[in-house]
């Protein structure tokens, strides 16, 4: 059933069950996402994506009521593709080994698709509050958190702020190079990791 709260962008209307649907739901999300990259936000329509996906206008809103449930189901995916990464970072048997893997996570993130991701943190910052969203992005501070508390790292006096500052450096250089244009993979995690470890290191 479609979530009325103002507060927050338009959910699927249902989640699919049966693997034919669940099939339905992921060509629908990948449609929109090629969509936005094509088109860009003018472009983008509930029409479209359905055109795009084979499927009928119909079908569409069994699952997405309107274009902004896509746009929250796309951010969802893509936030969720990060937090796998972010989980195998996190094997990494020390602080600075799990932090860098999880840089150059989320330096591969964003580059994957630049065009995609620069559009969909522009709508994630505009559209209404997502519990879901909110709940992996919730996942991945404490992932960040439990990395940073690791003992061959500085001790951070409080960690909650360094949790926002760690986020605030990869996510500004990264967001930046994806405008930019960047597509040095390995440079853009040289140059993030030294940002974060400078930090980091201010500690000591």
């Amino acid at each position: 059933m479609l979530d009325r709260n103002p507060q927050q962008r338009p959910r699927p209307r249902k989640a699919p069950k049966q693997a034919r649907s669940v099939e339905t739901v992921r060509v629908i999300v990948e449609a929109a996402a090629r969509v936005l990259e094509q088109h860009g936000m003018d472009g983008f329509s509930t029409n479209a994506v359905a055109e795009r996906a084979g499927v009928s206008i119909g079908s569409l809103y069994q699952y997405f009521p309107r274009k902004e449930a896509l746009i929250g189901a796309l951010i969802l995916r893509e936030t969720s593709l990060l937090i796998e990464d972010a989980e195998a970072a996190r094997a990494e048997p020390s602080g600075t080994a799990a932090l860098s893997a999880l840089i150059r996570a989320c330096v591969a993130h964003q580059l994957r698709r630049p065009t995609l991701a620069r559009l969909l943190d522009f709508e994630e910052a505009h559209l209404p509050f997502d519990v879901d969203t909110e709940r992996v992005k919730e996942r991945l501070r404490m992932i960040l958190s439990e990395m940073l508390q690791r003992p061959d790292l500085p001790c951070l006096v409080e960690i909650h702020a360094a949790v926002r500052d760690v986020t605030a450096i990869i996510k500004g250089m990264v967001d930046t190079a994806g405008v930019y244009g960047e597509t040095d993979q390995h440079a853009l995690s040289l140059r993030v990791r030294r940002a974060v470890f400078g930090y980091l290191n201010g500690y000591s």
